[in-house]
């Protein structure tokens, strides 16, 4: 089966872009943006509207395959490629990829993947939203090509077992930290609640006090909103490098703070992203190594997650085999095609440490679905529920395709 038709359309992402380094210096907020002048090349505001381009590739059968290509919502910083807006790419996308796709045969996934995923135009890669969202097209062409599920097109190509188990939803509460957990607890999600400790004045104090308070606070409303006693979910938190900049990246302080924080989250277990962020990629791994050791000589059960300058498949392997993290963020939008979600997933598991399959609030409904498929085949610890910064919307979108998807490969099985 081959494609005959190719077509885009920009489309607007679940959240917005913001300016990263702006808001940890002191950005204030304004209702729901940002006062202030953006730092980060590329943006004309701290925070913009977050924005999607769909491929759309009908098959000569005149089914219609979809992709998404989106960015993550801090584009720009921690290593990544810059902001994604579509009016910079739609005329690149017609030139240059439309006749690599016209004709080529989508009966297998991989080969296709890999083709665009390494493409250079001018010598230089195509920009990581796009290669997230051509791959997601061809995944879905070659499921309508064989009329199956895009996790048994996955679970084929990658020789996966099929398993018929849900897996861990770990959700984000956004800057609506109370009431959304609220949510969370009643629709009983594994992990929670992210939180966005993005600045030290209003969420993590400058001693670190205000997030004490705020883990104390969870243990307690769980305890009074739950209605199965057995239910104890995780305890996963990010942020955003704001321990070294209250520790003066004194890392012996900041292992010393995590291991604190043990007590405040007793009996939950707790998960701590990105502590410190270093600037640059080799010395973070060293940061987080150093941390990640002294907690294991303390005996501390707090867990670290690494995030900022892990960003691509080979980053994920550096850190990975470093051993410098308890958990990696595979943050989806960010590795470009999404076969090699899959390959970091395996990677982390076959090397000891937890896979968190990521992504960013500021993807589209047809990105989380794709990465539901994704995570059924491929198995990680945990999958964040997205898009969106509102809980429900996106607890529906990953959490449905989910049970979906396991119900139609039950039954054929």
């Amino acid at each position: 089966m081959i494609i005959e038709r190719v077509s885009y359309t920009a489309g607007y992402a679940g959240f917005f872009f913001d300016d990263q380094r702006a808001i940890k210096t002191g950005a204030e907020h304004n209702g729901f943006v940002y006062r202030g002048d953006p730092v980060t090349t590329g943006f004309s505001a701290i925070r913009e509207a977050g924005r999607s381009v769909s491929v759309l590739l009908t098959l000569d059968n005149g089914n219609t395959a979809v992709g998404d290509c989106a960015a993550v919502q801090y584009s720009g910083a921690g290593g990544r490629d810059p902001l994604f807006l579509p009016e910079h790419y739609l005329p690149f996308l017609k030139t240059h990829v439309s006749p690599l796709l016209l004709g080529r045969s989508v009966d297998e996934f991989l080969p296709n993947a890999r083709f665009f995923d390494s493409l250079q135009i001018d010598g230089r890669r195509l920009h990581t939203a796009l290669r997230y969202g051509l791959t997601q097209a061809l995944l879905h062409a070659t499921a309508l090509a064989h009329n199956q599920t895009m996790t048994e097109v996955v679970c084929r190509e990658f020789d996966l077992p099929i398993v018929l188990q849900p897996v861990p939803l770990f959700a984000q509460t956004g800057d609506d930290r109370y009431t959304s957990v609220d949510k969370m607890i009643l629709k009983r999600v594994d992990a929670l609640p992210h939180g966005l400790i993005n600045s030290v004045d209003t969420k993590l104090g400058r001693k670190g006090e205000k997030l004490q308070e705020y883990i104390r606070w969870l243990v307690r409303r769980v305890a009074e909103l739950r209605l199965d006693p057995g239910y104890l979910p995780d305890l996963h938190i990010d942020v955003y490098g704001t321990l070294g900049m209250i520790f003066d990246h004194n890392l012996e302080r900041v292992t010393d703070y995590l291991a604190g924080l043990a007590d405040d989250a007793a009996p939950h277990r707790l998960w701590i992203e990105g502590p410190v962020d270093m600037g640059e990629k080799p010395k973070q791994i060293d940061a987080l190594g150093a941390i990640t050791a002294a907690l294991t000589r303390q005996g501390s059960p707090v867990r670290v997650v690494a995030d900022e300058w892990c960003n691509t498949l080979s980053d994920i392997m550096e850190f990975t085999d470093a051993r410098c993290c308890h958990m990696v963020q595979i943050k989806t939008p960010d590795l470009g095609g999404v076969h090699t979600i899959v390959e970091a997933v395996r990677y982390c598991r076959e090397h000891g440490v937890e896979a968190y399959q990521g992504g960013t609030c500021n993807e589209t409904d047809v990105t989380a679905r794709v990465c539901v498929h994704l995570a059924l085949a491929a198995r990680p610890m945990r999958m964040l529920v997205k898009p969106g910064m509102g809980f429900d919307e996106g607890m529906v979108v990953v959490y449905n395709e989910m049970m979906r998807t396991l119900a139609l490969l039950e039954a054929r099985s």
